[in-house]
């Protein structure tokens, strides 16, 4: 019964570990500069950047093409994103400040598929530099 217990405990910790090093990796990519070319392509300004931006950023990169596949794209992102606007809708009505959080994560997860297209872009770029030096 103890060894259950115990298991359990390391299940829940190890699931906690990777979900706060999957938030954390998420913040510092979208820490990131954002190019003025991806804004301009999506219409907005980075000052005036919001979480409704997400599904013009997401379309957008639906858009790019992808080179080199190196398996990332934005599905546990726009999970987190449609998670987190839910939430915000639930507890919104309780509690102003559960509005503006989630708010700000919405705009994280903008943000993050911002430079997600700058990255796919410039890897494209190499890509296509390479082929052509061949």
């Amino acid at each position: 019964m103890f060894s259950a217990i115990l298991f359990s405990i390391a299940i829940v910790a190890l699931f906690q570990f990777a979900l706060y090093y999957w938030r954390a990796v998420l913040t510092g990519v979208a820490s990131q500069p954002i190019s003025s070319r991806i804004l301009e392509a999506a219409n907005v300004e980075e000052p005036d950047l919001s979480g409704a931006d997400f599904a013009k950023l997401a379309g957008l990169y639906a858009l790019t093409p992808e080179l080199k596949s190196n398996g990332g794209g934005l599905g546990f992102v726009s999970a987190y994103y449609h998670l987190i606007g839910k939430i915000g809708q639930l507890l919104g009505r309780v509690t102003p400040s559960a509005l503006s959080w989630s708010e700000r994560e919405q705009v994280l997860c903008a943000r993050y598929a911002a430079v997600e297209i700058g990255r796919r872009l410039e890897a494209n770029l190499a890509q296509a530099a390479s082929i052509r030096s061949c």
